[in-house]
């Protein structure tokens, strides 16, 4: 993996997790590095559901690749809510 490589993932995973974040009702104390790290695992999360569906493994980047990240970082995002964050 080039240094691009890594650096694209690192804006993948600030887009999507702030588009979670977004999303998901309610204030979430998290940062930017949890954030990137939220984006990165729900897009990995969301690909394993997609294939686990889909039976599909496609490496043009699809709309429906985006939503399902989209839906892996919500799933995350609630993980987290739930089980780690200060109430």
């Amino acid at each position: 993996m080039t240094i691009i490589g890594i650096l694209s993932w690192l804006v993948f995973g600030l887009i999507i997790g702030a588009i979670a974040r977004f999303l998901m009702p309610g204030r979430q104390d998290i940062g930017l590095p949890m954030t990137i790290g939220l984006g990165v695992i729900g897009s990995f999360a969301g690909g394993a559901i997609s294939t686990l569906i889909f039976s599909s493994s496609s490496s043009f980047v699809q709309p429906s690749g985006w939503i399902m990240s989209i839906v892996g970082a919500l799933i995350m995002l609630f993980g987290y809510v739930r089980l780690v964050a200060k109430k």
